[in-house]
């Protein structure tokens, strides 16, 4: 049996097991990062979503008696199965690269979109609806993500090389924002179809799926995803020696992998569940959103950044932004209708 929760107060629980999901997704991506720089991103994104679905089924068979779910509406598999390609495999291996190219801190930074594109996705295939208010909110958070991310990074120069080719260090900067949004939309459109493989507004509540039990699946599928991804890999570690390469530490790069794994797809969405389940789900979502407040001080004690009063100044901007947007009332107005 787990152990309960019921003894603590839903009034503290809720808001501090967000706090706490915050905190673990920072410590994730100090974990994937570090262990990206030494071994390849797509190990280190394999392997986590492999020991991940491990724990996740453990925990399943503990909590539900079983180690795979009942699924019961046609159409929730496939939408927890895509939730799972896009939002898991794509997402983070877009993310985790990003991680390696521009650092943790930009990186998060930029997946503060997210919210944004989960309200476009929602307003065009899930008839939610916004105000005004909101949109003042979103102006805000760009506005906060655009004053940092136009900061000009060390090691990047406004000029191009002597031969007229862009520095590495910019390409990398480029290559890295690029990709940090590519995740950040791959984010927003997994939620909608795990939202939707889950039967949330649609289904009545006895037939909806856990939300433990949607993780699982997605997770799993997820795990697929990343074939295709693991074969291009090899193929081109095969061509370029990348597995004998003197450059990567295999021993620990792969357990930096299992301690992000544990403390991020395991631990971190677990306690995303307490939150959303034990405090309203505006207050939770803002408070599972101050990783890139929360990461600053460990860019600066832990990776050796120089965090500047501009980074500082873009991060409180856009976190107010995304507060606003999540207690503006009211935001989402769900119209589905029952089938």
């Amino acid at each position: 049996m787990l152990p309960q929760s019921d003894a603590i107060p839903s009034g503290v629980l809720g808001p501090s097991a967000a706090v706490l999901t915050s905190l673990l997704w920072v410590l994730t991506s100090l974990f994937f990062t570090t262990a990206g720089r030494r071994i390849p991103v797509t190990v280190v994104n394999t392997a986590r979503i492999a020991l991940a679905v491990v724990l996740l089924g453990v925990t399943h068979v503990l909590m539900f008696g079983s180690i795979w779910p009942e699924i019961p509406a046609q159409g929730q598999l496939l939408a927890l199965a895509l939730s799972g390609l896009i939002g898991l495999s794509l997402c983070d291996q877009a993310l985790f690269t990003a991680f390696v190219d521009i650092g943790p801190r930009r990186a998060l930074l930029c997946m503060t979109t997210s919210p944004i594109f989960a309200m476009l996705f929602g307003i065009t295939f899930l008839d939610e609806r916004i105000v005004g208010t909101a949109y003042a909110a979103i102006a805000i958070t760009v506005s906060g993500i655009v004053w940092v991310v136009t900061e000009r990074p060390e090691g990047v120069n406004a000029s191009n090389e002597p031969d007229g080719t862009i520095s590495r260090a910019r390409k990398l900067f480029i290559r890295g924002l690029t990709l940090a949004f590519i995740a950040s939309i791959s984010q927003a459109a997994g939620g909608m179809l795990s939202k939707l493989g889950m039967g949330s507004g649609w289904l009545p509540a006895e037939d909806q799926l856990p939300a433990m039990s949607a993780t699982l699946v997605r997770m799993v599928f997820g795990l697929f995803g990343m074939a295709p991804i693991v074969l291009i890999f090899i193929a081109m570690a095969r061509r370029n020696s990348i597995a004998t390469s003197s450059r990567h530490r295999w021993s620990s790069g792969l357990l930096l992998t299992a301690g992000g794994t544990v403390v991020g797809p395991f631990l971190g969405v677990w306690m995303s569940l307490v939150a959303f389940k034990h405090s309203p789900l505006a207050v939770a979502q803002t408070l599972c959103s101050l990783s890139p407040v929360l990461i600053l001080p460990f860019s600066h004690f832990v990776l050796g950044e120089r965090v500047t009063a501009r980074a500082i100044a873009g991060a409180v901007i856009a976190l107010v932004g995304a507060a606003v947007l999540a207690f503006a009332e009211p935001i989402h107005t769900f119209v589905f209708s029952s089938p």
